[in-house]
């Protein structure tokens, strides 16, 4: 039979994944897009309480603040750029900004205290890494999570070598193990195209080498072949969205579906679960007998959204 992909083994995980498990997400969009399945589905998941993040050094800081549970202050502030008008800080995603520093603040360590305690009582971890691309801020000399959308001369932009990114894995597992959670470690199969098609494989390259270093080295820690699944299975562009970069919701289900069976997860319940959701976003079709009833009920429908 003639083949029209290229297969890409996933294996079964050494570490495994239950409904039941308390689980962390951190990283990327993909991350965002993973978490959205399982808290779509009722699992018990936190998902980015600082907002989406790429490099392998924002993550390994906001594992640290989880950790620490140190709350934020003014001097984390900072005023967003393109007239925004809003208040955010260089450790969370733009979706953190509010009018005000006291709102901002509000926010942040509200999530961050909730976040915290789930750290702390969580058994698995998954953390997806973006790109070793880093910004650093000249004035504050720190790498940032997000740049806010401020001057680009604020910032100099770093690549982070392979042995800079498996120092970062290396101490992200360290914290995680240091109180017996297990991880699982992927690399986002969205493109950052910022540094071309070269620089994007460079980064990701430098990602993959590390997360196989620590992978290998540790029992509790395993690597899950997104990237590998998007690029060599769904390399047609139909598996993509519109801006041809990040995967169609196709690709995440399909990807999805990978990972629960790499994982060990209950495909029974898993099935029930998603019954359930479907359910709950179900809309019973309302049978009327006139065009303009029906115009209504659709616009009483809408109105509901």
């Amino acid at each position: 039979m003639l083949k029209l992909q290229t297969p890409v083994e996933t294996g079964k995980s050494k570490v495994k994944v239950s409904v039941d498990d308390r689980i962390l997400v951190l990283g990327s969009c993909f991350a965002d897009n993973t978490g959205k399945k399982m808290t779509d589905l009722g699992l018990k998941a936190c998902v980015n309480p600082f907002g989406t993040l790429y490099n392998p050094l924002s993550i390994l800081s906001s594992l640290k603040r989880l950790l620490s549970g140190e709350p934020f202050n003014a001097s984390d502030c900072r005023m967003m750029g393109s007239g925004a008008g809003l208040v955010c800080s260089f450790h969370h995603h733009t979706s953190f900004a509010r009018k005000t520093e006291e709102e901002f603040l509000e926010n942040a360590n509200s999530a961050l205290k909730s976040a915290s305690i789930f750290f702390r009582e969580c058994d698995k971890v998954l953390i997806t890494f973006g790109t070793s691309r880093c910004y650093r801020h000249i004035a504050d000399d720190m790498i940032v999570s997000n740049c806010l959308k401020r001057d680009a001369r604020e910032f100099a932009v770093e690549r982070m070598t392979v042995e800079a990114v498996t120092d970062a894995m290396e101490e992200i597992h360290s914290i995680c193990a240091a109180s017996g959670k297990e991880m699982i470690f992927t690399v986002s199969p969205i493109r950052h195209m910022k540094d071309g098609a070269h620089g994007n494989s460079l980064n990701k390259a430098a990602l993959l080498l590390a997360a196989d270093m620590i992978c290998s080295e540790y029992a509790d820690c395993e690597y899950f072949p997104a990237f590998e699944i998007m690029m060599d299975e769904l390399r047609d562009y139909r598996f993509y969205a519109e801006d041809m970069v990040h995967p169609s919701s196709q690709a995440v289900n399909y990807i999805w579906e990978r990972f629960n069976e790499f994982a060990g997860m209950e495909k029974d319940r898993l099935m029930e679960l998603e019954k359930t959701f479907r359910r709950s976003h179900h809309r019973p079709n309302i049978n009327v007998s006139s065009t303009n009833s029906c115009c209504s009920a659709i616009r009483n429908s809408s109105n509901r959204r």
